[in-house]
């Protein structure tokens, strides 16, 4: 295959702007696929490229899926990428490996929040992209109206390649304004294509709207500018070439229109995506050259040249781990021997496949500039795999901080088998979904983007290894400290057959803010002998752990013993540290103890209309707004809110904003907690006390 005529692209957009249901329809008209399916599942088969149960069930997309077609004699590789902001590191992976996209967008819906990150993911990783107008047969579609927000909103210089004929319930088909052709799809899915003139009532606005896609795309030819100038014909292939060479700078976003659904407009964007969109060569790859200080090298697309390629997602299926890889330069065989650049671990590579969402094809080599899949490597998202002797690295992806954590505890012993297998897979295939078990509570903790993300993962737990759990919002790592000096002076005796224990501890606690605990020996005249002073730290440590008042973890406290006595026979070490637990809890009584709670800082972006909302939803949730700022139409609100209220935070701004504002949140500080809270926390530990 000719590398020119390959084509990476990726398919991505807000939820529910009909991204896998144009990917099932593109697979249909290249012959893929030879019966067309719906997303919902309907009729019980669900979309080619939702091939999990729940994908199938809900109707969204929850991984990535990857395929390949054929297209007037040009390859095309296509990621389907999740729409949902949960599922955000699918998407970001997928445009890492990708040359191109397209950004679909709904008539009706436009350009929404989460169009807003897919763009922002496209700029990080300076993908070229087209627009596709997508629903164009839904009451209150306005294709003009996208193509303002994408300038306005996404600072776009969007242009209509374009027009509809007739809009809602008459959608019929595009006007081209490239051919100046009316293009209709007829058959039942619309695969027969008939072109015929420009209806009389459209020509006008046609003829205007072509002349301002030829003023757009002038910028990028001296030939087509001088075509304009002497008011010659302009050449077709002219256009194309410098629309191209827009496109593949990041200058222009050509849009084009369709609806999916109704199986019209497909054929011309996937036209495009040939003449548009990038080949591997058109793009600069970077590696990072590890032998020399990181120097950046320039990645040729040479099948010959030395392999380098990135690991962008795994897959732990039925025969093992499957690596997906793009290939960036040489190309990787069967029995071919590559290092993984990270753990320097040489690796023969046995399977090599090409995917069609769930199934495989074997090949016998991932040439450079294809996206294939590896078996049985072990690796991790994110490695660089390169040719023996070669030191150079792909940069890694940007992954998000998780912003929720659920506890999860398994029902029987089976279950807690199963649970711990599900989430070592889990957390190696998703950077953003993490596990760790809590020092205090000794909970098992899961952590993700938001709670849409974590029970997907608890569902799959239960469906694909039959680990039953159940879920509870996570204990809230409460502090205990004194605010007061308080002074201890305690005898511990005791005395059995033989000998005794013996031990007095002298001294004082008192706040401190600048570490979680200090401890100072000032005894003097040896009252207390130095081989027990050991002890007694140990045992002023050992209360730190548990607070005898609620049983959480005490911080700020210094102690000074000044005093004490021992005795030649009874004392001991073990005296020593009983006699300092006994004094700790002694002046502890005594100290003012008062209760401190996490404190996050909580950055929210929203739409400027829904600014009022949002800021109301954190002041009832106990949050001290920092400040706010405008951003272009988004405004951003910092804030600072207390962890045990931000349970459901995520589900409630998303109601309260239509679904387009969103929210990230880190740990900031300790503080007090108002004295009501401190009321119920004294209960509820006293109810469960009673209950052991």
């Amino acid at each position: 295959m000719d590398g020119r005529k390959v084509r990476n692209i990726g398919i991505s957009a807000h939820i529910d702007s009909g991204k896998t249901t144009l990917t099932e329809r593109i697979l249909f008209y290249t012959k893929r696929i030879h019966a067309i399916h719906d997303v919902k599942g309907k009729d019980g088969v669900g979309a080619t490229m939702d091939s999990m149960e729940l994908e199938k069930e809900r109707g969204i997309t929850i991984a990535s899926a990857a395929t390949f077609c054929e297209w007037q004699g040009h390859e095309i590789n296509i990621i389907d990428t999740p729409g949902h902001v949960d599922f955000t590191v699918e998407v970001e992976r997928s445009l890492r490996v990708l040359d191109g996209a397209v950004l679909v967008l709904c008539a009706v819906g436009g350009v929404q929040s989460q169009s807003i990150t897919v763009d922002q993911q496209m700029k990080r990783y300076k993908v070229p992209c087209i627009a596709f107008v997508n629903k164009c047969d839904r009451s209150g579609a306005d294709p003009s109206r996208v193509i303002a927000q994408l300038r306005a909103k996404l600072g776009h210089n969007a242009v209509a390649m374009q027009m509809p004929l007739g809009l809602e319930n008459n959608f019929q088909g595009i006007v081209d304004l490239v051919t100046m052709k009316a293009v209709y799809f007829d058959g039942e899915n619309g695969e027969d294509v008939r072109i015929e003139g420009i209806p009389d009532a459209l020509l006008p606005e046609a003829v205007v709207k072509r002349e301002a896609l030829i003023d757009a795309a002038s910028m990028f030819s001296d030939e087509l500018t001088e075509a304009i100038l002497e008011e010659r014909d302009i050449p077709e292939d002219l256009l194309i070439s410098a629309l191209r060479k827009g496109t593949l700078t990041r200058e222009i976003t050509l849009v084009f229109m369709g609806s999916a659904y109704k199986n019209k407009g497909v054929q011309p964007m996937l036209d495009a995506v040939t003449q548009l969109l990038p080949c591997p060569a058109d793009m600069k790859n970077e590696a990072l050259d590890l032998a020399h200080d990181e120097k950046t090298v320039i990645l040729s697309s040479d099948p010959k040249a030395p392999t380098v390629a990135l690991a962008f997602k795994l897959e732990d299926g039925t025969y093992g781990q499957l690596t997906y890889i793009r290939v960036y330069q040489g190309s990787i065989g069967k029995g071919d021997t590559i290092v993984n650049s990270r753990t320097e671990k040489k690796v023969k590579v046995g399977r090599v496949v090409r995917m069609h969402a769930d199934q495989m094809e074997d090949l016998d080599a991932i040439p450079a500039g294809y996206i294939g899949a590896l078996f049985g490597i072990d690796c991790a998202s994110g490695d660089t795999f390169a040719s023996p002797g070669i030191t150079l690295a792909m940069s890694s992806m940007f992954v998000a901080e998780p912003v929720i954590s659920l506890s999860i505890t398994p029902k029987d012993n089976k279950a807690q088998i199963n649970m711990s297998k599900a989430l070592n897979r889990f957390t190696k295939e998703d950077p953003t979904f993490k596990t760790h078990v809590d020092d205090e509570t000794k909970e098992t903790i899961i952590e993700g983007m938001g709670e849409l993300h974590l029970e997907i993962y608890v569902e799959r737990m239960r469906r694909e290894y039959g680990a039953e759990v159940e879920t509870g919002n996570p204990r809230v790592a409460y502090r205990e400290t004194i605010t007061r000096k308080a002074e201890f002076n305690y005898t511990h005796k005791k005395q059995t057959g033989g000998s005794g224990q013996y031990a007095r501890v002298a001294g004082y606690i008192e706040p401190i803010t600048e570490v979680d605990f200090e401890f100072v020996n000032k005894v003097t005249g040896g009252s207390i002998p130095t081989q027990f002073i050991a002890a007694c730290e140990k045992g002023f440590r050992a209360c730190m752990a548990k607070g005898p008042k609620l049983e959480f973890p005490v911080t700020g406290v210094r102690v000074v013993i000044n005093d004490g006595a021992s005795h030649s026979v009874d004392s001991s070490e073990m005296a020593f540290q009983s006699g300092a637990r006994g004094g700790f809890l002694e002046a502890y009584a005594k100290a003012g103890v008062v209760i401190h709670e996490p404190v996050m800082k909580v950055v929210v972006e929203t739409p400027t209309e829904f600014q009022g909302p949002c800021m109301g939803l954190l002041n009832q949730r106990r949050g001290m707004i920092v400040g706010s700022q405008d951003d272009g139409p988004m405004c951003v609100i910092e804030s600072q809110v207390p962890l045990a209220e931000m349970f459901g935070f995520s589900t409630v701004l998303r109601s309260a904003t239509q679904g387009q504002a969103q929210f990230t949140m880190e740990f900031a500080l300790y503080k007090l907690v108002p004295q009501s809270i401190a009321e119920e926390l004294v209960e509820t530990a006293a109810k469960a006390k009673k209950g052991k």
